[in-house]
């Protein structure tokens, strides 16, 4: 090959070299056009950011509201209304509360352990079954699912499940009546077996077999563990079902059995009965320091023991919910 051969050769080769560079820096300047067209402009972050610090405040200052009102004296409600700026702050609504005797307490030691208990117990079966259902080798998956399915568009009625509940299962007056009855729900374990579906392979469940782990341990030491979204967002939902419920106390417990309702049964018979303890205002003077009742106040009081405690954990399960409730929420 001469001399000017190679010369041309090396010269196209150049050419070559920064044909490639400008595709290179063609792709570069791409790249840097679609982050650019994906970046919020200063003006769009600030109205999303103000719009996100409103909805906040529109959640916080309810509970704020009230808080303070029962905070808030009768006197200065009567006077000024329900305000921010009451004229006389008094924790005589929470006094009058613990008072009361250890009602409250009692009642509140209650709906704790139903909540705990109820929630753990309530996990445990809506995972499993959704667990069984996900699996395509399970033989009887769409008949269960079928039996599942029926209940979530009809009901036996309250009358039959009272009858099951307490003829056959004999739930009465016992705290598995404040449990059982809601501790699964067709809805939870259809989540569920949607989550397990999308999010747990077959292949995982075959290499526990042939590695001869049995179906409780692939269960345990695998499902589970990777699947604490979906079971942070139920175990989200059944809490905020078993503190808020009281209407299983109102059907299995008598009232000589009073010593086991939760705390929303007891907080609604004080919701009641106040008009009544207010007229009655001379006989209740004993287990208060004044001998006047906080009405008002004490209602406002009620909403605050109720709504403080479950919404302090809803951080907790925060970073779970959403994940979870979305990849399980298709019903599959």
């Amino acid at each position: 090959m001469s001399v000017g051969n190679i010369g041309a050769a090396r010269a196209a080769k150049g050419r070559g070299w920064r044909s490639g560079g400008g595709k290179s820096g063609g792709g570069g300047s791409s790249s840097s056009e679609t982050s650019a067209f994906n970046r919020i402009s200063a003006p769009t972050n600030a109205a999303f950011s103000l719009l996100f610090i409103v909805l906040a405040l529109i959640c916080v200052i309810p509970l704020v509201f009230v808080t303070i009102i029962s905070i808030s004296s009768d006197a200065s409600i009567q006077k000024v209304g329900y305000s921010f700026l009451p004229i006389e702050l008094t924790t005589g609504a929470y006094t009058y509360l613990t008072n009361t005797g250890d009602t409250i307490g009692r009642a509140f030691m209650v709906s704790i352990g139903v909540t705990v208990i109820g929630t753990l117990i309530g996990l445990m079966l809506n995972a499993s079954m959704g667990y069984v259902l996900s699996r395509s080798s399970f033989k009887l998956k769409k008949l269960y699912t079928m039996v599942i399915f029926i209940p979530m568009l009809f009901s036996g009625g309250m009358v039959a499940s009272y009858m099951v509940n307490t003829q056959i299962l004999g739930l009465l007056n016992n705290y598995f009546a404040l449990i059982l009855p809601i501790t699964v729900t067709p809805f939870y374990i259809i989540i569920l077996r949607t989550f397990f579906q999308t999010t747990v392979p077959d292949s995982i469940i075959e290499s526990a077999k042939i590695d001869g782990a049995s179906q409780l341990l692939t269960f345990f030491r695998i499902v589970i563990p990777i699947s604490k979204p979906a079971l942070a967002t139920i175990g989200l939902f059944l809490s905020f079902a078993y503190w808020n419920d009281w209407f299983q106390a109102m059907l299995y417990l008598k009232s000589d059995h009073s010593h086991m309702y939760p705390l929303q049964y007891v907080l609604i018979g004080i919701e009641r009965n106040i008009d009544f303890l207010v007229r009655n205002s001379s006989f209740f003077s004993a287990t208060m320091s004044g001998g006047r009742i906080p009405t008002e106040s004490a209602r406002m009081a009620l909403v605050v023991i109720v709504v403080l405690p479950i919404a302090c954990s809803y951080p907790f399960f925060q970073k779970y919910f959403i994940s979870g409730l979305t990849i399980g929420a298709v019903k599959g």
